[in-house]
């Protein structure tokens, strides 16, 4: 166990406090990925081609992937609690306008301000979960992340059964789940700052400094981004391009291929949820090389399999392959105590950041080469997750882990 993580272990875990952010996780990320799954029918209405839909996806993950480092590391050095509930407000601007736009610029800035409210929210609401997480940062990393992975498999869904048959201005009633989690972070805000102000009466001490030399702390940091872009790659063209994918291949409704991409983000959700507490039980790494070696066989055959395995293999897949990020973030924090805002930021930023520009790229490339080019191309894309062999082993972390 790392000095810095020592008195966080005997603390209490706020169990109200993670559920709370984690529920946020889920309004917010609910929010965003109706961006996504809205994109057959932005397509129909506004004459998209793919590449412009992989500017959307671009516009408002390359937002957030710019914005999220920079509150971490503002943060770190300036905790503002109040920072939550408003940037929930951006995302609810950003909705009103994807549901009330009439050109395509407007929409772009829609995206651009959805991508606002997550690059706000995530670093500060990771270090929430950290605090109250008791020293079970693993297990309180995984029920923050499960929230937002849940959230990103209602959108479709949502998206499937509400906006598709009530048309794009339905998107504003989701307004209203922003405003309850502007409600609810505003009393998450409230048990930070006080948290903040026993800390400061406590005098509590500085966090220590890495347990690892400077050089191989940065190759194991370069490691840890290089597994989140492999991750983000992938879940980019599942994501944006999937639902098109089965409606190509299958001839299936815009409706059946929603519900499809459903079991991908369900089983991401899954993956995040089981991945924390095994990180707990057996060490970060332990958990990100299965992730590696597991998910490759499934990613190979999918764009070969028929309709009933797609949906099997795009289910495990998703368990698969999210598993690891908590551990990532958890790694990546422990490699920098005292940073844990700028950590959360680097890899929540980064992930969307990769995602848009691998979505944007991926668009171009489908509309030279097709859809199934496209997913044959990403098949092997796990294979860069080898790479892992150069994280440092548990001896070199000094019991850290």
């Amino acid at each position: 166990m790392s000095l810095a993580a020592q008195p966080a272990r005997s603390a209490q875990t706020a169990w109200l406090v993670i559920f709370g952010v984690s529920l946020c996780h889920l309004l917010n990320d609910v929010m965003q990925s109706l961006l996504a799954a809205i994109y057959p029918l932005l397509q129909q209405e506004f004459g998209l081609s793919f590449w412009q839909i992989g500017l959307m996806t671009f516009a408002f993950q390359v937002t957030a992937s710019l914005l999220q480092p920079v509150v971490g590391l503002v943060t770190d050095r300036r905790p503002f609690p109040q920072s939550l509930p408003i940037g929930m407000g951006s995302t609810l601007l950003g909705l009103l306008l994807l549901a009330r736009a009439e050109t395509y610029g407007l929409l772009l800035l829609g995206a651009m301000l959805i991508g606002v409210g997550s690059a706000v929210f995530h670093p500060e609401a990771s270090r929430v979960a950290r605090l109250a997480s008791g020293g079970r940062f693993g297990t309180a990393q995984s029920l923050f992340q499960v929230g937002g992975n849940a959230g990103s498999a209602l959108g479709p869904l949502l998206a499937a059964f509400v906006v598709v048959p009530l048309g794009r201005p339905s998107i504003a009633w989701f307004a209203l789940t922003a405003l309850a989690g502007i409600l609810i972070l505003s009393r998450v805000s409230a048990w930070y700052a006080r948290l903040r102000r026993d800390q400061a009466a406590r005098g509590a001490p500085a966090p220590t400094r890495g347990p690892l030399p400077q050089g191989r702390l940065a190759l194991a940091l370069v490691v840890l981004v290089l597994l989140v872009v492999v991750k983000n790659t992938y879940t980019a063209s599942i994501t944006s391009y999937h639902t098109f994918f089965l409606m190509d291949r299958f001839g299936v409704s815009m409706q059946t291929s929603q519900l499809m991409l459903f079991l991908y983000l369900g089983g991401a959700a899954l993956g995040v949820a089981i991945g924390g507490p095994i990180g707990d039980r057996f060490g970060p790494l332990v958990v990100i090389w299965i992730s590696i070696l597991g998910v490759l066989p499934f990613t190979l055959a999918l764009p070969y399999v028929p309709l009933v395995w797609t949906g099997v293999f795009s289910f495990l897949i998703g368990v698969i392959l999210a598993s690891a990020f908590p551990a990532i973030v958890v790694f990546g924090q422990e490699l920098l105590p005292g940073r844990v805002g700028m950590v959360a930021g680097m890899f929540f930023g980064f992930a969307f950041g990769v995602g848009g520009i691998a979505a944007a790229l991926l668009g171009v490339l489908a509309d030279f080469r097709g859809i199934e080019f496209v997913y044959r191309l990403c098949a092997f894309l796990p294979l860069l997750g080898l790479l892992a062999v150069l994280l440092p082993r548990r001896r070199e972390m000094m019991g850290a882990f």
